[in-house]
């Protein structure tokens, strides 16, 4: 098996589509954030897809920028760190969430219930720790990661804006869930995950369109010799 730039970008694109889907997914139903929820074995099978989809979504992120990476410049260079730090506490956040608090549910419940309502954007007293730092900083890198990657990637105008326009847009708009009801936590990150699909189904097509672009050239070289090849034999005969 021969692994090509074609074939990583092609994986990357629907590593991207893959991970807005579980992104839209995960929050159909959501659990609330109590500590009866994480208890449950669906509470681990909710995290263990969020820790796939933060990873899948490492790798979109990595295809996009790489195909784009001299049209972005260092804007985007600053944008895909952010955003890639973010995915990377993301999935740092669920696994601990899907395997660690479990078994703290019952001896330290004050703790799991304070750790939730930090995640969730409510007040909290309880003494978290180095995990109030975590979670705060994956709401930075999150919201500012989100807006400059999108900003980079609409202005390269390389995939399609519409996608890189709805990014900047749903990751700003979380910023208003510290005002809105808890109801719109859910409904608010499937922007996001729209805004996935979308940029990972234009990777997808551009990488399409370069190969097609591709063969066509190659069978235009290839006609061109073939007719020299052809014109210098007949020259030879005569």
């Amino acid at each position: 098996m021969t692994v090509t730039s074609t074939g990583l970008t092609r994986a990357a694109a629907l590593a991207a589509v893959t991970s807005g889907l579980i992104f839209i997914g995960v929050q159909i139903n959501h659990p609330p954030m109590v500590t009866a929820s994480v208890d449950t074995t669906e509470w681990v099978i909710r995290n263990t897809l969020k820790v796939v989809m933060a990873t899948l979504a490492l790798a979109g992120i990595t295809g996009m920028y790489l195909r784009q990476h001299r049209q972005t410049g260092v804007f985007g260079l600053v944008g895909y760190v952010l955003i890639s730090i973010a995915y990377l506490v993301m999935e740092s956040v669920a696994f601990i969430s899907g395997y660690v608090l479990p078994g703290l549910a019952h001896s330290n419940p004050g703790y799991v219930q304070g750790l939730l309502d930090k995640a969730a954007g409510n007040p909290t007293t309880a003494d978290l720790g180095p995990m109030s730092a975590v979670i705060s900083l994956e709401g930075f890198f999150y919201i500012v990661g989100g807006v400059v990657f999108g900003i980079a990637l609409y202005r390269a105008g390389v995939l399609a804006r519409w996608a890189a326009a709805l990014l900047v847009a749903a990751t700003l708009g979380t910023v208003a869930l510290a005002v809105l009801p808890a109801s719109f936590d859910r409904p608010m990150a499937v922007p996001t995950g729209v805004a996935f699909i979308g940029l990972g189904v234009s990777l997808l097509r551009d990488q399409r369109a370069k190969s097609v672009q591709a063969t066509t050239a190659t069978s235009a070289t290839e006609s061109v010799t073939g007719s020299a090849a052809t014109t210098g034999q007949q020259a030879a005969v005569r």
